[in-house]
């Protein structure tokens, strides 16, 4: 198991690097220049004479594999550069708005598990009956909402209706519930389907029919092998949902002004902030790659089949 895990995270190496240098190749042919970009942004013009130096100072004028490869020694150092626009290092800028994304993340990763694993069983035990038919008619309806529509009914009812919840910021712990609501419902909603949809399939194959006939429990039954055997489908949907989060949900943190990784990473790409972008890529790389692999640690330990395979 140490072994694989060790070739894993010597795989993550090629990964990042084949990332970044594509990601890196991308800006430089994107359309516009960087220099002006930021003044206009600032709402000036400058003079060329003042555009060169500004180019020769972010060192833009140099060969782009030269740039790049300034770039990678610098970020294998710790050192990521410094933001075109704010002029602070971009690492230090990075780390201060991860915390507000990991805290979103945590709370709407959460709710979606205390929300869709019972509605998912209960469902799936009370099988085409009233019950069951509710769960699946919210559950479409919030599967098939766009998160934007989700985040503006939100706002609309809870902050400028019932005046409960501020509609954006991150200054206290109010901030953080429809934000998370917004991501919740869409998850939990695929999430109860999908969990329903497993718990289905296991509880009609042979072994849970045996048990049964030997007058073993319903609920021993259920909670003992079905929900065991239906986590392997939920811990991957989750790894999925939990990479996009820790990249930050750019449109949710941008209406509630959330200030975490996506939306810095929007306000980036607006702002054609390159080594900013350059270090939400490297950072989205490495949190797929780290999610895949407890992904696969989890299996392990869940579906002996898994350990088997990795024995051989």
């Amino acid at each position: 198991m140490w072994r694989y895990i060790g070739k894993r995270l010597i795989h993550l190496v090629p990964v990042i690097i084949a990332i970044s240098f594509i990601t890196f190749a991308l800006m430089q042919t994107a359309s516009g220049d960087v220099i002006d970009a930021i003044y206009e942004n600032a709402g000036g013009t400058a003079s060329e004479e003042i555009v060169a130096a500004k180019r020769a100072e972010l060192g833009l004028e140099k060969p782009f594999l030269v740039q790049y490869l300034n770039w990678l020694v610098g970020m294998l150092k710790g050192d990521m550069g410094v933001s075109f626009v704010s002029g602070r290092p971009v690492f230090e800028t990075f780390v201060s708005k991860l915390p507000f994304t990991i805290l979103l993340t945590l709370s709407s990763i959460i709710t979606t598990i205390v929300i869709s694993i019972p509605f998912g069983i209960i469902s799936a035990v009370r099988h085409n009956r009233f019950t069951d038919y509710c769960i699946r008619f919210f559950t479409f309806i919030g599967n098939s909402l766009p998160g934007f529509f989700v985040s503006l009914l939100l706002i609309y009812f809870f902050s400028l209706k019932l005046k409960w919840l501020p509609v954006m910021g991150n200054n206290e712990w109010k901030s953080l519930v429809l934000p998370t609501l917004t991501l919740s419902i869409s998850m939990a909603s695929k999430y109860t389907r999908q969990v329903r949809t497993t718990v289905l399939e296991e509880l009609g194959k042979p072994y849970v029919i045996g048990a049964k006939a030997r007058g073993v429990k319903e609920r021993t039954i259920l909670f003992a092998s079905v929900l065991r055997v239906s986590m392997i489908t939920l811990v991957t949907l989750m790894s999925l949902s939990i990479g996009s989060l820790l990249g930050g949900t750019a449109i949710i943190e941008s209406i509630f002004m959330w200030d975490g990784v996506g939306k810095l990473a929007v306000d980036s790409i607006m702002m054609r902030d390159y080594p900013m972008i350059q270090a939400y890529v490297v950072w989205m790389a490495i949190i797929y790659v780290l999610v895949n692999l407890i992904t696969d640690i989890l299996y392990h330990y869940l579906d002996p089949r898994v350990r088997l395979n990795q024995e051989e």
